[in-house]
């Protein structure tokens, strides 16, 4: 009776159990389902020249010359669980893991946006960016090499997608420029370093984008990728190799053609991040807290244009559930670099016993993802 009354009298261990067990559904749903995209990119590699999408399969492609399906759930599997870490220990490190903030690791970690949809979205090449992101959150950023670094995790994400551009490349600039510029100070040599990184992450995205497409005749590459599967008769994993010849404006014209129909899920999206609005009440604090009003408007203006990269994407592709579930880990990876600044004071985690915050912690505990393109 007692040890009943000690667990809901603390919901919020509860409620990362059930995280947990949440998680464990997602993966065995995911395990039933042919992992189409994932499987694809895992074929592509510069066998026919410079490519778009071809660098995860250029790496494969170093260590087997036929690809199983089962390496997408083993390469999404191990990413999954590294970023999971990596995540844990960062916030252990910038908030560390008492009672008080046990709300806060529930409405990050617990999200339906975050590591669930993830899993959700497993083999998916979204996780790479936070995983990077997470990592320059984690090492030491005294020095230039941290801003070589980001380049260099910039640079990868782009030859993996072209859209990380978009997608996490803007996170991770701004991550350089809170940790590093912020703090270090900003002087010609690093301005100089900055800007020509800058410059060479997106010529490589303009000649990923626009000169990436596939060169050869269509039946040749599916001719070529069906040789590197190790089973070829399952040819209908290849129904996307049609993506590699595709230039944008096709994709544009596809996504205002669905638009009228994938529009629906936007008063869902909209309630999922006001199910959120505890961290969000939380985050607008630290930011009001920081002792220095440059660093405020820098952080404004960073979520400003982070939050306008997704709203081009929204115009461009219509994976619009990973969109708005990689918008909101962007912001719960800042607000940790934000947590880092300067602060003129403490601010009060969030509430754990307030009823309307637990019953959104319950919500969002219960949400098994976000999805690919329509919600769930």
């Amino acid at each position: 009776m007692n040890l009943n009354l000690r667990v809901w009298e603390n919901p919020w261990r509860l409620m990362l159990a059930l995280n947990a067990a949440v998680l464990i559904g997602v993966f065995w749903h995911k395990m039933t389902l042919p992992p189409y995209v994932p499987y694809i990119h895992l074929l592509v590699d510069y066998h026919f020249g410079f490519t778009k999408r071809a660098l995860s399969g250029a790496i494969v492609s170093l260590f087997t010359a036929k690809v199983p399906v089962w390496l997408v759930f083993v390469l999404g599997g191990t990413v999954w669980l590294v970023t999971a870490g990596l995540f844990i220990q960062l916030f252990r490190r910038t908030f560390g893991f008492e009672q008080k903030h046990l709300p806060l690791f529930v409405f990050m970690a617990g999200s339906p946006f975050f590591l669930k949809n993830f899993m959700h979205t497993l083999g998916h090449f979204d996780i790479y960016g936070c995983l990077f992101a997470i990592c320059l959150l984690l090492i030491p950023a005294r020095s230039l090499f941290y801003v070589l670094l980001a380049a260099l995790f910039s640079m990868i994400l782009i030859l993996i997608h072209h859209v990380h551009l978009l997608m996490y490349v803007p996170t991770i600039a701004v991550i350089v420029v809170l940790r590093h510029y912020l703090i270090q100070g900003v002087n010609r040599q690093s301005a100089f370093v900055g800007i020509v990184l800058l410059a060479a992450v997106g010529a490589l995205f303009v000649a990923a984008q626009f000169y990436g497409t596939m060169a050869v005749p269509e039946a040749e590459f599916v001719a070529y990728l069906q040789s590197r599967m190790a089973d070829p008769a399952q040819t209908r994993l290849l129904s996307f190799a049609y993506i590699w010849y595709q230039p944008l404006s096709k994709e544009v014209v596809d996504t205002w053609q669905w638009l009228p129909h994938n529009i629906l899920g936007i008063p869902v999206f909209a309630l999922l991040i006001w199910l959120h609005t505890p961290l969000w009440r939380y985050f607008c604090n630290l930011v009001a807290a920081l002792s220095v009003d440059v660093h405020r408007r820098i952080v404004t203006a960073a979520i400003v244009v982070i939050s306008l990269g997704y709203l081009v994407m929204f115009a461009m592709i219509f994976d619009y559930s990973r969109w708005i579930s990689n918008w909101a880990v962007c912001l719960f990876l800042i607000l940790h670099a934000v947590k880092a600044l300067p602060a003129s004071k403490d601010v009060p985690p969030i509430s754990g016993n307030d009823r309307k915050t637990t019953v959104f912690g319950w919500i969002v505990t219960l949400i098994p993802r976000v999805g690919i393109v329509r919600p769930f």
